[in-house]
């Protein structure tokens, strides 16, 4: 190519970058910018993947599980071992880099990267959590939205020529526009970032992370609907003061799930780490595979299904008390070894979803025992699996506030205030006493990577190093 050719080519480029410079001559006018169209294009990110995975769904897993006769049970395990081996490929030869949640991804790109997200890795996410979730893998598609929404507001970062300052508070900015979309729930999403990627209360990143999360899910409403994720066909209360006990119950129990699916996913990831008869991109098909079979399991055993995918068909029936008992304890262990299956064989997709899952089931079996002992009413058996949601969610992920006011932006359920405050803080306490390092930092450092307490300072990289591809 001749000098005039490529001088030529860059002429769009540089006409757009002088007119944005021109049009925001400081840094702080070009930061509110770009938070606005990253807002904006975060919310469509996470819709656009989110229907993705919905037609994903529908084309694949659930096609496997209405096939006729006998042969639903052979699909139910070839579609996601199929559909995990071909994420193996993907993941070995091309992005490496977007296994996994996409949360610990992040948390090191703020830690150590000054906020550089790959928009390779972005794009690889994108891509392959449709394919392995939509093919069954018992994984979410939060997680993966938090990678590629703080993609694209890295990329947008990098882009204006932001300071590296503000490129680290835009993959902040990326992970509250995203969780506000993929949950419709931009209060959360804002003390997730807090409490999760910054790490404390920031005020020089809040305004930012508000106003991203209000526009992504002003976005998401206004495509997918002005509803939450889960429609309550009523409106739960606390009932009876005795069942706090039953709730403090709850907590406990919770926390013992947690610890328990934080121990097995870590412990099956190391084996998986050491296992080397087979080559590393078979390693997902060999959990999609077990999910699958777990799944034919769950529909034979307990004619319920569930385990594939983030399962919130199946919670919303635990949430109005529908499903009984049995099916209960039985989705909720089932759900627990399948996550663990699909995540620790080197699976593309997030445990929110699926650990919302296990609290719900937890919660609906609680909720019988605490009918059977005390005597309270029936009709509390949802409110019980509503609070499980939280309390599973605050023992695994160590978000307290956000665990509390996630359930209540997902499902509306502000009667149980007091519940969930009980349940979430007695499992979130024990089962940071049990393990004392959160789930995400815990995988992190099976990778050998141990992150900084405290603000992070960004290191000494040249700016061509922060445009090119940071290893993750």
């Amino acid at each position: 190519m001749s000098l005039q050719d490529q001088s030529n080519s860059n002429s769009v480029p540089e006409k757009i970058h002088a007119l944005l410079l021109r049009l925001t001559p400081t840094e702080r006018q070009r930061l509110l910018l770009v938070t606005i169209v990253s807002g904006g294009l975060c919310g469509l990110a996470a819709v656009s993947f989110h229907i993705c995975i919905d037609k994903a769904e529908a084309l694949l897993i659930n096609r496997a599980l209405a096939a006729p006769h006998l042969s639903w049970i052979y699909w139910t395990i070839l579609t996601p071992a199929l559909g995990s081996l071909f994420a193996g490929l993907a993941l070995h030869y091309w992005v490496p880099g977007a296994v996994g949640s996409g949360v610990p991804q992040v948390k090191l790109a703020y830690a150590l990267h000054s906020g550089y997200v790959s928009w390779r890795d972005a794009a690889g996410k994108f891509i392959l959590g449709i394919l392995q979730i939509g093919s069954g893998a018992s994984l979410g598609r939060e997680g993966p939205t938090v990678q590629i929404c703080a993609g694209v507001s890295s990329l947008l970062a990098r882009v204006t020529s932001l300071s590296r300052q503000n490129q680290r508070r835009m993959a902040s900015i990326g992970v509250a526009a995203g969780i506000a979309a993929a949950f419709n729930a931009p209060i959360a999403a804002v003390t997730f970032t807090l409490e999760e990627i910054i790490g404390d209360l920031d005020q020089t990143m809040l305004s930012g992370v508000i106003v991203a999360a209000a526009i992504a899910a002003v976005v998401e409403r206004g495509i997918l609907g002005q509803h939450p994720v889960f429609q309550m066909q009523r409106a739960y209360s606390m009932g009876p003061a005795s069942s706090l006990v039953s709730y403090a119950m709850l907590g406990v129990l919770s926390a013992i799930v947690s610890v328990i699916f934080t121990d097995s996913l870590l412990g099956l990831r190391g084996w998986f780490k050491r296992f080397t008869a087979v080559p590393k991109w078979v390693h997902p098909a060999m959990g999609g595979a077990l999910t699958g079979a777990l799944a034919v399991v769950g529909i034979l055993w307990l004619k319920q299904d569930g385990i594939t995918g983030g399962g919130y068909r199946t919670l919303s029936l635990a949430l109005t008390g529908s499903l009984p008992a049995k099916v209960l304890i039985g989705l909720c262990l089932l759900k627990v070894a399948a996550t663990v299956c699909s995540y620790s064989s080197g699976g593309v997709g997030g445990i929110f979803a699926p650990v919302l899952f296990m609290g719900g089931m937890l919660g609906g079996a609680v909720g019988y025992v605490d009918v059977a002992v005390l005597h309270h009413s029936a009709d509390s058996i949802g409110a019980f699996a509503l609070v499980g949601m939280g309390a599973v969610f605050a023992g695994s992920i160590r978000a307290p506030m956000t665990s509390v006011l996630i359930i209540f932006e997902m499902t509306g359920g502000y009667g149980l205030v007091l519940p969930l405050m009980v349940a979430n803080m007695s499992a979130f306490a024990l089962a940071r006493h049990w393990r004392r390092v959160p789930v995400y930092e815990a995988l992190l450092a099976q990778d050998g990577i141990h992150l900084p307490h405290g603000k992070p300072t960004a290191p000494e990289k040249s700016e061509l190093e922060l445009r090119g591809e940071v290893p993750p």
